[in-house]
């Protein structure tokens, strides 16, 4: 006998509605499925769309026993990635945050923040 598993709730997932000017209307994309988008006059009208389609995909996903993909909303993160850079801006960093009297991980903590919408 398989096992049943709950299905993601389709609200759950990480939408975005974006002004195409290629096609002269309200485009709806989600994260966690980057093939899928829908095309709508509104942004209200593109969002429910988007999720529509989410929804019909999810179902057809689970039915054909294919994985579905988690919300990001519901996965946990641990505040901790790796980031490779050259050795030259790794010296760079290093003495900025030096001359600061920081920590090169409060320096670049501050950075990433100051340049994203977080």
């Amino acid at each position: 006998m398989s096992e049943v598993r709950e299905l993601p709730n389709h609200t759950h997932y990480a939408y975005r509605v974006l002004w195409s000017p290629e096609d002269g209307e309200h485009v709806g994309l989600c994260a966690e499925f980057p093939s899928l988008s829908w095309l709508a006059p509104t942004q209200d009208e593109a969002l429910r769309g988007i999720g529509g389609l989410v929804r019909e995909v999810i179902t057809d996903m689970a039915g054909n026993g294919e994985s579905v993909p988690r919300p990001l909303s519901e996965n946990s993160y641990s505040g901790r990635f790796l980031v490779r850079v050259s050795s030259e801006l790794h010296a760079r960093l290093a003495r900025e945050a030096a001359e600061m009297k920081v920590s090169l991980n409060h320096l670049a903590t501050q950075r990433l923040a100051s340049h994203g919408s977080c």
